[in-house]
């Protein structure tokens, strides 16, 4: 077994994907239009991974609780000073770099449109 994807639904298609194709070079790995039932599923991808992300559109939606049971998903790389310094010229909703007791900083937060957490951390 492993993981295939993972869901998060979102109330505005075009500023997600332009977030997470601008943040981290996701691209689309496939599209799904429902319109006779006002939903669409866009797939992403990173480069060199098959694992993908899911965003889910409902065409009639105001909006979505994040409510307090969601975390956050984690994305691994290897520049992690780079990909922050990018982030905050981009001008994108980050936290400052954080560490665990005892160990060098080794990630950070940041926040897609619809308030959605992403952590990003050090590749090990």
């Amino acid at each position: 077994m492993k993981m295939a994807h993972t869901c998060v639904r979102v109330k505005d298609l075009e500023a997600s994907l332009k977030f997470y194709k601008e943040a981290f070079d996701f691209v689309e790995s496939r599209r799904r239009d429902f319109p006779e039932n006002k939903f669409t599923l866009v797939y992403l991808t990173l480069p060199g991974d098959d694992y993908e992300f899911e965003l889910t559109y409902n065409y009639d939606s105001e909006g979505y609780d994040l409510g307090n049971g969601y975390g956050h998903i984690a994305i691994a790389t290897d520049d992690l000073e780079g990909l922050h310094k990018k982030h905050k010229e981009a001008g994108f909703n980050i936290t400052d770099l954080k560490n665990l007791p005892g160990v060098p900083p080794s990630y950070y937060f940041i926040i897609d449109p619809d308030g959605y957490k992403v952590e990003i951390i050090r590749q090990k």
